[in-house]
């Protein structure tokens, strides 16, 4: 194999292949990139078995190829070459040379025909659906963060989408709080659901972040796929009974309370400073005196109130929170303002964005 390209096109698509690698030790080919020269393109491959990624480049092809190299040290060399400069790079003898005008790098190789295949979800059979890659983003990033991190019950670890007339929705749980955020797009075809595996959204908000094009999702029985032009990536779905969380969404509020975002993650950041080892936070709301206060204590530390600058509406509450799920929601919100809807001790506080509703985040309280 031996090839020429620019050292931008080709660190674009190194850096988005190489974080799919997998650090197992048992298989050290999943620790490399798959590299195909052929027909004037060079493919670039990875995978842990859970996600498979590859990417296409137009390239200048002198000899067709296929090697199989370590992601992390081909990264690194690709990193330290000058902008701009022209990147050749040819096997030899089980290794690879990747040389410019100044500089010339050997790294030794795998066996290629070790490197697993990447499976394709068959698009003529599928459920296929057509959406902005900044949609796809934008409805991941609102949830995945609501998600489990045990595999205890796997339907919690992991991201629900399922279309709504002409709208997608993303929603995730772990039991003590959820997110749900609707996007709406056209010609959706009823795919019932599909569940994908938490750790596995993380790679697909990472590889299609930043792209300004459209995606074309492609879903079977077992694994869900989207493809660009010159990028294909292909996940495994989960089975299970995601909860109906529809009926645990309140209908109605007992305390409304209106706050500038910034002012809230402001406040936020000086009461965790005395947060105890639970997180926890206690919001002290008095409509009468137009009054919130958050509030934190830590026996070693000391304590802390803050009075916030907020709309009150409805009754008095006080009632504690874990304050990182809250700054979870602050940062994925896009609004200058938020409403928290309070139904009363012991019941789960709902957010959404000042008019934006697409945005839903419920959270239950903590015991004090």
């Amino acid at each position: 194999m031996k090839i020429e390209t620019l050292k931008d096109k080709i660190l674009f698509a190194v850096q988005k292949v190489e974080k799919v690698t997998s650090k197992n030790t048992t298989l050290p080919v999943l620790k490399c990139v798959l590299l195909e020269a052929k027909d004037k393109r060079l493919v670039i491959r990875s995978t842990n078995l859970d996600v498979g990624v590859e990417v296409v480049l137009n390239v200048k092809v002198e000899k067709e190829g296929v090697v199989a190299v370590p992601g992390n040290i081909l990264l690194s060399v690709i990193s330290q070459i000058p902008n701009d400069k022209s990147v050749f790079i040819e096997e030899d003898n089980g290794n690879i040379v990747v040389f410019t005008s100044t500089s010339k790098t050997i790294i030794k190789c795998l066996p290629a025909d070790d490197f697993p295949s990447i499976p394709k979800v068959d698009e003529d059979t599928s459920k296929t659906l057509k959406i902005g890659a900044t949609e796809l983003v934008s409805g991941l990033k609102a949830v995945w963060y609501s998600s489990a991190n045990s595999n205890i019950k796997p339907e919690l670890s992991s991201v629900r989408i399922y279309p709504q007339e002409d709208k997608l929705v993303f929603v995730a749980t772990d039991g003590f709080r959820l997110a749900e955020k609707v996007i709406t797009t056209k010609n959706l075809p009823d795919f019932g659901h599909v569940l994908i595996p938490v750790k596995n959204v993380s790679e697909i908000i990472r590889i299609f972040e930043g792209l300004d094009q459209d995606i074309d999702v492609f879903i079977d029985e077992n694994q869900i796929s989207f493809k660009t032009d010159d990028i294909y990536m292909v996940s495994r779905t989960l089975t299970g009974n995601f909860p109906d969380y529809k009926a645990i969404i309140p209908k109605s509020s007992s305390t409304e309370v209106v706050f500038l975002k910034q002012d809230l993650v402001n406040c936020l950041k000086m009461n965790t400073i005395f947060s105890d080892s639970f997180f926890h936070v206690k919001f002290n709301i008095s409509p009468k005196d137009n009054s919130v206060k958050l509030m934190t204590k830590n026996n070693d530390l000391g304590e802390s109130s803050t009075e916030i600058p907020s709309a009150i509406s409805g009754d008095e509450l006080d009632i504690n929170f874990n304050y990182k799920y809250i700054n979870d929601c602050l940062s994925t919100v896009n609004s200058d303002s938020v409403t928290f809807y309070f139904n009363g001790p012991g019941k789960p506080l709902v957010i959404k964005p000042v008019s934006d509703s697409s945005f839903l985040y419920l959270v239950m309280p903590m015991n004090k």
